[in-house]
């Protein structure tokens, strides 16, 4: 099935420079011009990917992206941002953006970033040959294949990020990992400088699966160093 694509740009010129280019490589694009009837397409519709300008008439993409996340759509997300906006790209990434691409760009590199989330947003996350399809942790269930969680018999609905960081964690076991490692893992690009925004997505995670985030079970602060996943003894199973 051809992927339907979501462009989201106030500019005609880019979404229609954009919007060639994806016909040209296969995808099936859709535009909107403004932030309230982007944000409505991107409700309605089955989007495989979609490319948010931050600076749009009406609501913002800052708040497209957080609605969004705040529905629980995990569809990514790959921003365009002005060189100006530094702010606003760890901002958008903190939101639960896949990526930021800066204004002016090339379309080789458009085209590169777009297939790269892509391929990481269909590709089963990779877990050791050793490890079940279905991790079982007092509770919670993390079904690998179908990126599925659950929570005391109820379905978790997390982002691609919050997912692939919860696949990393629950497939090592005590395991610490630094921010940065785990920025390299999930994010796949250096982004040097961001490592706060691991912490923005932990505490999201832990937020829906900790029932006390304060004082999580499963994964825990390792002070001075970051985070690690708790061990099955620990939890007493």
């Amino acid at each position: 099935m051809t992927t339907r694509i979501l462009i989201i740009e106030d500019d005609p010129e880019i979404a229609g420079l954009v919007e060639f280019h994806l016909i040209d490589q296969g995808y099936r694009p859709d535009r909107a011009g403004d932030g309230e009837s982007g944000l409505a397409q991107a409700l309605d519709g089955d989007f495989g990917l979609i490319i948010l300008d931050l600076m749009i008439p009406g609501i913002d993409g800052l708040e497209v992206c957080r609605r969004l996340r705040g529905e629980g759509r995990r569809t990514p997300i790959l921003m365009l941002t002005a060189k100006s906006e530094e702010i606003d790209k760890v901002v958008g990434l903190e939101l639960g953006a896949d990526d930021y691409l800066t204004k002016p760009f090339s379309v080789r590199e458009l085209m590169a970033r777009v297939k790269a989330i892509l391929r990481r947003a269909q590709a089963p996350p990779e877990v050791p040959q050793q490890v079940s399809q279905t991790l079982e942790y007092e509770g919670l269930s993390i079904h690998l294949e179908n990126r599925r969680v659950i929570l005391n018999g109820r379905p978790v609905e997390l982002t691609t990020k919050e997912f692939d960081l919860l696949t990393i964690f629950a497939t090592h076991p005590g395991k610490p990992y630094t921010r940065e490692q785990l920025l390299n893992q999930v994010w796949g690009y250096s982004y040097s400088g961001y490592e706060h925004t691991v912490n923005s997505h932990i505490n999201r995670l832990r937020a829906k699966i900790e029932a006390d985030p304060s004082h999580p079970r499963f994964i825990r602060t390792v002070w001075g160093f970051g985070y690690r996943f708790v061990e099955r003894e620990e939890l007493g199973s």
